[in-house]
């Protein structure tokens, strides 16, 4: 493998492979320059003179600009580097790529619910509408304990899902609205077998409400009967405080267990998973292994007739133009950049600019600038034309490559996911994020050999092998894709064998506290 990576005919930069030492000398793009000081793997080395506010290039595209001259074989980073704001280009629907070749006959082992869904795991869930409820959701899923769910081997377990808001918000407003949106998606999950919802009594996100604007019901998880019955309520208000809301929440689940126990796994379509994308903990190497190679599968799984999702919009900014060229018609472009522009807006009430990303560790790991963040992030959605774009939590209707607006925080980014519908989510990291998401599993992907192989305990799977072995890009995204195939079936990634999941249920809340 060689020193240093060129990403682009048209680049000015090159990328560190490996930690380089002062005065080394490296090769890329035909020239041949002596490195001005050490430099880390995964950070970038200039390979021509750059003047100062003339821009800076990765993967063909802007990055940033220079705020001071640099000269051949200069570290470039946040020392020399500013992410001024540059007008881009947008066109819409003006390189559409060509469907991809069909895959067909791949399948995985999954649950099909009475109403059709498809699910990869089969929970019970007890949904909080108000943080005033949290705790008694949480002692309510205590009570059932690893040892009494032996008993019931096709439940996964009893999922409390809790949050900080559900109330000091505008009735019917856009966090009310946005909250619902979430708590729905969950309830509806495929990956929910059958749901409790717990609530105060007096907060502004009501129970009756909820249920009554989202029609949400609840639908035997035998699979015989497609008849819903009326979604479950406990109110903690009308039930007469604690104890007796947990008391009824025990018998509750109680009655739910055995028949959300009578689920068996069948064969279904690799067609009807919904993948959701993300990435945390980047660094230099995301967008150069794991998130390419995140990808071909997301190329793969579209062949096969399915859904791949991206999102975190802060983390598309400067490289969404490139997005909206691919989008299936004008108006899907078009609601990209609207929801770049609100998101402009948003940022500057404030006082907030989108360029305060990459992270702290972010940056450690080699990325300078949001644009360069962006334009390695985008990469995980392959290269499929973008067929649609959907608020934060709103259901996945489409096939195919979908872009759903959301942060970039993690935590708050996959929680609207998986309530758009998710089923199995890929977590590219560089640094080593250890995250989960229950009750969707969560495969974490390492960008890089020497972080996979220090926290392997965390890693499902290394794309860093595509520096550290020479091994093609494809390869590891078609092992990727069959990854997909085996969680989506039961297998458990390490987030699952360890627990991960219930903490980084996190609805985005986006308006004032009131």
């Amino acid at each position: 493998m060689p020193d240093v990576l060129h990403l682009h005919p048209t680049d000015n930069v090159c990328i560190a492979v490996r930690n380089l030492e002062s005065g080394e000398k490296v090769t890329a793009g035909g020239k041949t320059v002596a490195v001005n000081g050490a430099i880390r793997m995964g950070h970038k080395v200039a390979l021509a003179p750059i003047a100062i506010g003339k821009p800076i290039l990765r993967y063909g595209q802007t990055i940033g600009f220079a705020s001071q001259a640099v000269a051949p074989g200069d570290w470039i980073h946040t020392h020399n580097t500013t992410a001024t704001a540059f007008e881009r280009q947008y066109e819409y629907a003006t390189e559409i790529p060509p469907d991809p070749t069909p895959i067909v006959g791949r399948t995985f082992q999954g649950y099909r619910r009475a109403d059709g869904r498809a699910g990869t795991r089969n929970y019970i869930a007890i949904i909080s509408n108000v943080n005033c409820s949290a705790s008694v959701s949480k002692y309510l899923a205590s009570r059932f304990d690893t040892e009494l769910l032996k008993k019931f081997p096709n439940v996964d377990g009893i999922l409390p899902l809790v949050h900080k808001g559900g109330c000091g918000m505008q009735f019917g407003g856009d966090d009310h609205e946005q909250l619902n949106r979430t708590l729905a998606g969950f309830a509806k999950h495929p990956n929910v077998g059958a749901y409790l919802l717990i609530g105060l009594g007096c907060e502004t996100g009501a129970l009756p409400y909820l249920v009554d604007s989202r029609g949400l019901v609840q639908i035997d998880g035998l699979g015989n009967s497609p008849t819903p019955t009326k979604a479950p309520i406990l109110v903690m208000q009308d039930l007469g405080g604690t104890q007796n809301t947990i008391e009824a929440g025990l018998r509750a689940i109680n009655d739910l267990l055995p028949r959300a126990n009578d689920v068996r796994r069948v064969e279904i379509p690799a067609s009807e998973i919904v993948l959701g994308l993300n990435c945390g903990g980047s660094d230099g190497n995301s967008g150069v292994t794991a998130n390419p190679a995140l990808g071909i599968a997301s190329d793969m799984l579209v062949a096969c007739g399915g859904t791949t999702v991206l999102a975190e919009t802060s983390e598309t900014y400067g490289a969404e133009h490139l997005l909206t060229k691919r989008s299936r018609t004008r108006a899907v472009g078009e609601k990209l950049v609207e929801r770049i522009r609100w998101w402009e807006k948003y940022a500057a009430m404030f006082g907030a600019r989108l360029d305060n990303n990459p992270s702290t560790g972010n940056k450690e790991g080699g990325l300078t600038t949001i644009y360069e963040k962006s334009l390695g992030a985008m990469a995980k959605a392959g290269s499929t034309a973008l067929n649609d774009v959907v608020l934060y939590g709103e259901q996945i209707k489409s096939r195919g490559f979908v872009f759903m607006d959301t942060p970039g925080l993690d935590p708050v980014s996959v929680t609207g996911l998986v309530a758009g519908g998710c089923n199995v989510i890929c977590f590219t990291t560089g640094r080593g994020s250890c995250f989960g998401c229950k009750p969707t599993p969560s495969i974490k992907i390492a960008t890089n050999t020497p972080m996979y192989e220090r926290m392997i305990g965390d890693m499902d799977l290394d794309a860093g092998v595509v520096l550290s072995k020479g091994t093609p890009l494809a390869e590891v995204g078609k092992q990727i894709f069959e990854t997909i195939l085996e969680v989506a079936s039961g297998r458990k990634p390490k987030s699952e064998q360890h627990g991960i999941g219930e903490e980084e249920f996190a609805p985005w809340c986006i308006g004032p506290t009131l």
